[in-house]
């Protein structure tokens, strides 16, 4: 019985396929790597040696270009993810149960990719810093929080804001993992995560659905996820190069941003702890 009801738990579910996505081949992206490629078209040498050792932001590079660079990845990621989206709708209804699930899992990846790129344009730290699979706590609540922020959850937008604040004031490079795993911020990231599990039920039947035909579905499947990963990456890049993270910093420097944590819990501890989705 406790199984089923886990397996049921739209939090769980997310979780399970946030998880699953991360360990997908070429989903997980090299920050160094990727900045030199991105800022290489727009910025100097100088300056991108320093996007790299620190951030983007410390190197004095203006949100103008980071936004230009950003707009090049949502491109490449929003074509890549349609065309493979349209052929796995190429085979229609008989090979339903192998394509679906390979589907969401592909769209999910390309969702990890693009949040990785937008983010580290936007001068947040290396998510996947170890050569594991595994994926730490404070890894899979940002990201769950960066999801939230491309489904339109509300709350996920100002805990976004909140946990780019506490790195900004700090001029840290590591998550705040407290914050995210215990503290103030912990319930929000649990409330997202359940809010997206629901809405990955919700698309998972229309991906079906869409595939039912074959050839046709495969327009129909590849605009449908041009339709929704579109907009939901620009509504990520939208919110990040508007914190604090994105202005012009001193060096940064290796801390632990933890007891700026707390002493954003204690200044929240008058607040309502479940914050209003507009969902």
């Amino acid at each position: 019985m406790k199984q089923g009801k886990v397996a049921e738990n739209p939090e769980s579910r997310f979780s399970a396929v946030l998880v699953g996505a991360a360990r997908l081949p070429g989903v997980r992206i090299d920050r160094a790597a990727y900045l030199r490629r991105a800022l290489a078209r727009y910025c100097s040498e100088d300056d991108i040696r320093r996007a790299i050792e620190e951030t983007p932001a410390a190197a004095g590079i203006t949100v103008e270009v980071l936004d230009k660079a950003a707009s090049d990845s949502i491109r490449y990621e929003t074509g890549k993810v349609s065309a493979l989206s349209a052929a796995a709708g190429i085979p229609g209804i008989i090979a339903l149960p192998a394509t679906v699930p390979a589907d969401m899992a592909q769209y999910f990846g390309h969702m990890l990719r693009i949040s990785q790129k937008l983010a580290y344009l936007y001068s947040w730290p290396d998510l996947f810093s170890d050569e594991g699979d595994d994926v730490d706590d404070a890894t899979m609540g940002v990201l769950t929080l960066f999801f939230g922020v491309m489904f339109g959850a509300q709350s996920a937008n100002a805990a976004v804001g909140k946990v780019a604040g506490m790195m900004a004031e700090q001029v840290a490079k590591k998550l705040p993992q407290k914050a995210l795993t215990q503290g103030v911020i912990y319930p929000i990231v649990k409330r997202v995560a359940g809010y997206i599990g629901v809405q990955m039920t919700k698309q998972s039947f229309a991906k079906t659905v869409s595939k039912a035909i074959p050839v046709v579905g495969a327009v129909v499947s590849g605009g449908l996820t041009l339709a929704t990963y579109l907009p939901m990456a620009k509504r990520l890049k939208k919110h990040l190069s508007s914190l604090e993270l994105t202005k012009p910093t001193y060096r940064v420097v290796d801390v632990d941003v933890d007891v700026e944590a707390e002493e954003v819990e204690e200044s929240d501890a008058g607040e309502n702890a479940e914050p209003h989705d507009r969902l």
